[in-house]
């Protein structure tokens, strides 16, 4: 268990990694919480070995076996729920029902891929009649996942769950701002499966960098765009295979034919939920002038109700807020107006109010870049058309969202936003499997889903011909194929 710490400052949620370990404060109060010890650079060479060796017996596990450890670890989370929930409130400042949903996802996402592990299959080729031609899925071999904060649980788990049950040994390294969270996963989870096959090391962006270094065969990745291009770069260095879901600047394109009300709660529920903290939250609306007023007055009043009601947890940390405020302060001063929240507030804790910008222009941080927090920036627009482009424009490629009943713009919206998942009349929601590829510098490579299992294995193609005939009569004979009816 880590240690509590001594220190006496509090300023509130923030983490600081160095020798003595990783020291969380609570983000709500500023509370020194605890110190978790952080992993040396032996620790990582051990990880690697470690893994190294397990990997061998547990690919040759059968795939049954694999898929019944999945579904103990399942059980294992599941009973687990309460303590892992209260762990990821008090280190991220995310609502502990909220987090108790995570990690229900989490639950299912492994007893999902405990199901489909088993039946990930080949496929058979056509080739002559007297020979066999198939493909054959095999693991990579040691698979590192370095996962993010917003969503610990759920996140962590889809990535484990899908490198598992396809045979990987797996390495773990959950975020800094939530190492004691990482940590109790990985002794829920590791039970459920042979010692070494899965490991957990806390650490900083420097146990990060050297994980992503060492010679392993799979690195897999959800986090910001400037660490997944490090992580891209390294494992084109040492040849292995990264899938990254990293930063996303969504936008919501709000058509003339809506109702505005329900529109700006689509749009409240995309920016505010989770404090703005999730991959593909709402970052930039582009609403259609004949609806502009009606709309923005309603995203006003969605605003107002979560900031006088209390719903809006605190960001993660001090520097993640200093960073949100910094983007609003630049639109502020661009001539942007604040018609809710948009300053810092009084009192402990790393709060944000939730923020509706109006008068916003596409030159803007808060219409270029992530934002990550509950701020819902508004720029009106002439025309579908108009809205459509500028949804359309930027480095990322994660997500979008159209609100419209008007089939022949939604369609033209599907085909030309650059995006690995297009939403239409939802912000959140879809089936489960709904795997996409994120593009631009939002990362690339299938993340969820079926097609994850394809990502964590590796395909080889078997030929088996028959033999040619034998002159011993003992041997018997090869049928030629032109004998065959």
């Amino acid at each position: 268990m880590p240690t509590t710490a001594t220190a006496t400052e509090t300023t509130a949620g923030t983490e600081t990694v160095g020798d003595a370990g990783i020291t969380i404060q609570d983000p709500r109060t500023g509370e020194v919480l605890w110190t978790v010890p952080q992993a040396g650079p032996d620790a990582v060479n051990d990880a690697v070995d470690v893994a190294r060796r397990a990997a061998p017996g547990w690919a040759a596990t059968a795939p049954a076996e694999r898929g019944a450890a999945l579904r103990a670890a399942a059980r294992a989370l599941d009973a687990a729920a309460q303590e892992l929930a209260g762990l990821n409130a008090s280190e991220t400042g995310r609502p502990e029902a909220e987090a108790l949903a995570g990690i229900a996802a989490a639950v299912s996402t492994l007893e999902q891929y405990a199901e489909l592990g088993p039946v990930h299959r080949g496929h058979s080729l056509r080739g002559s009649r007297l020979a066999s031609d198939y493909t054959v899925a095999e693991p990579r071999g040691v698979a590192v996942l370095l996962t993010p904060w917003n969503d610990p649980v759920a996140v962590a788990c889809g990535l484990i769950g899908a490198a598992l049950v396809t045979g990987n040994a797996v390495i773990h390294k959950p975020s800094e701002r939530c190492p004691r969270l990482g940590e109790a996963l990985g002794e829920v989870l590791a039970p459920a499966f042979p010692a070494g096959v899965f490991l957990t090391l806390s650490g900083g962006a420097d146990v990060g960098a050297a994980l992503s270094q060492a010679e392993v065969d799979v690195i897999a990745h959800v986090g910001s765009s400037a660490s997944g291009a490090r992580i891209a770069e390294a494992g084109a260095r040492t040849g292995a295979h990264v899938i990254r879901e990293n930063g996303g600047n969504d936008p919501l394109l709000v058509d003339r034919d809506v109702d505005p009300a329900w529109a700006a709660e689509q749009a409240a529920i995309g920016a505010f939920a989770n404090s703005g903290q999730i991959c593909t939250s709402v970052e930039r609306i582009y609403v259609h002038k004949d609806i502009a007023a009606a709309f923005c007055s309603a995203l006003e009043a969605e605003a107002a109700l979560r900031n006088s009601n209390g719903s809006v947890a605190p960001l993660v940390d001090l520097p993640m807020r200093d960073a949100v405020h910094g983007h609003v302060a630049e639109a502020l001063g661009q001539g942007a107006r604040a018609v809710e929240g948009g300053s810092l507030p009084d009192g402990p804790g790393s709060f944000y109010p939730a923020t509706v910008l109006l008068g916003c222009t596409e030159g803007m941080q808060v219409m270029t870049e992530e934002t990550f927090g509950p701020v819902a920036p508004v720029q009106v627009v002439d025309t579908f058309d108009d809205g459509l482009r500028l949804a359309c424009s930027g480095k990322y490629g994660l997500a979008a969202t159209v609100l419209s009943s008007n089939i022949a713009h939604i369609q033209q919206a599907v085909a030309a936003l650059p995006v690995g998942t297009v939403k239409v009349n939802a912000v959140f929601g879809g089936a489960p499997g709904g795997a996409a590829q994120p593009r631009g510098e939002s990362g690339a490579g299938f993340g969820y889903g079926p097609e994850l299992l394809d990502e964590f294995s590796q395909v080889k193609v078997v030929h088996i011909a028959a033999p040619p005939a034998t002159a011993d009569p003992g041997a018997g004979s090869v049928i030629d194929e032109q004998d065959l009816p």
